[in-house]
């Protein structure tokens, strides 16, 4: 059994996967079910992950696949014949990594997803990459995630995130920051005038604020990879 809350956001994510080919965010999914944190839809995903209703999909921070209906959304679904679908990078469907291959990258230590850490540079290992999740523009590393702060996006602790070397980003990117010179973190930035605010996604973690000067952006995610 779902709970009425459960059940409206299966609804939604299944509406919204049937309309745009794209799972909506948690900002969109707070919206729609009316809850004032976002820590309340990681709560249903959850459960509704636990009762084998949805899969997230470890090489994408966003990406939900749909197990299975509830026999009332079976009935009333326009799609009766309802089978699973993979959504990756706003594609309705896409080729497995044995057919798109993959590359190493390498692997240059950890990053924090909580408290800033000292910035590792030197690689540790090298890691498989599927190139579908790599830009023809820019270089690319890997770094292992430490810290539970970025659970909200997807990302977990032990995830291998796979990011893009740059010097900018928007604002609401999850970004690679280096603080001070000398510490590296994992999360969304905003900027605000000569302010910037490094933000987690964990209701645990308060946003930190600093100086522009002393923020350097290291490089954006690109994708993530998961091992059981």
């Amino acid at each position: 059994m779902l709970t009425k809350k459960q059940l409206a956001l299966l609804e939604f994510i299944h509406k919204r996967l049937q309309q745009d080919g794209v799972p909506p965010s948690f900002d969109e999914m707070k919206t729609a079910l009316d809850l004032r944190s976002k820590s309340g839809i990681h709560r249903l995903i959850t459960a509704l992950e636990e009762r084998g209703f949805i899969r997230r999909l470890a090489h994408r921070a966003r990406a939900i696949e749909i197990v299975r209906l509830p026999e009332n959304m079976m009935a009333a679904s326009d799609q009766p014949d309802f089978s699973p679908e993979v959504i990756q990078g706003g594609k309705k469907s896409a080729p497995p990594v044995e057919m798109i291959g993959a590359m190493e990258l390498p692997v240059m230590g950890r990053i924090a997803a909580g408290v800033p850490i000292e910035a590792i540079s030197q690689v540790s290992h090298q890691v498989a990459v599927p190139t579908a999740m790599l830009s023809s523009a820019g270089q690319h590393f890997a770094l292992e995630v430490k810290g539970d702060s970025m659970i909200n996006a997807g990302i977990n602790d032990g995830d291998v995130v796979v990011i893009r070397e740059c010097a900018t980003a928007d604002n609401g990117e999850i970004v690679v920051a280096l603080v001070e010179g000398q510490e590296a973190t994992l999360k969304r930035i905003y900027k605000s005038g000569n302010r910037i605010t490094l933000e987690a996604e964990n209701p645990n973690y308060e946003p930190r604020e600093y100086p522009a000067s002393l923020v350097q952006v290291q490089g954006k995610l690109v994708g993530l990879i998961r091992s059981y």
